[in-house]
């Protein structure tokens, strides 16, 4: 869904909005909703974050968070997964992680959903790694298809496979497939 204000709105502008369900992105003065996650969205988006999370937990290198809203150069988007390494999540004046991330991610994750533009994600992907980011993947539960964008923008596909996933340096120790990945979608 586009929400397209009568003039051109400002990234100061569109962070005092109200927050909208399924989210809306800030993309070159344009408001833009998110579709609702469905199925296979939400449990590939649910078993990443739960694996993730095993690997960083115990030596406490990095975080992994689903549906976090990230600002930086420009733009304010909602990645599916992002993942930020523990020294640079930001924090509040007590110490606590704080609420909002004003900074790219190092790892940036999108699943697309049914009638999700792959153009629009995928600039997402570029805008992330052209600030930043270390790796991107797009996961494309309908055609069994992950792509990796590496940091120089080069892309890599992977279906039907049990080669390791490439990953950022600092999740070495993630040893997906994916085969796993797409496995998942199996009840």
């Amino acid at each position: 869904m586009v929400q397209a204000p009568a003039q051109s709105i400002t990234l100061e502008e569109f962070l005092k909005l109200p927050e909208t369900k399924p989210a809306s992105e800030y993309i070159n003065g344009t408001i833009l909703q998110k579709p609702m996650p469905q199925g296979k969205h939400s449990i590939l988006q649910r078993e990443l974050t739960f694996a993730l999370t095993a690997i960083f937990k115990g030596a406490r290198i990095a975080q992994a968070f689903p549906e976090l809203r990230c600002t930086f150069s420009g733009r304010s988007i909602v990645p599916d997964i992002t993942v930020f390494l523990n020294q640079r999540i930001p924090k509040d004046p007590n110490g606590d992680i704080a609420n909002v991330f004003n900074l790219h991610p190092d790892w940036t994750i999108e699943i697309l959903s049914p009638n999700q533009s792959h153009t629009r994600v995928i600039r997402n992907i570029l805008h992330c790694l052209d600030s930043g980011t270390t790796m991107g993947w797009l996961i494309d539960p309908d055609e069994l298809c992950l792509f990796v964008y590496d940091s120089d923008k080069s892309v890599q596909s992977f279906e039907n496979t049990d080669a390791i996933l490439p990953v950022p340096a600092f999740a070495k120790s993630l040893q997906l497939t994916a085969n796993t990945i797409f496995s998942w979608l199996q009840v």
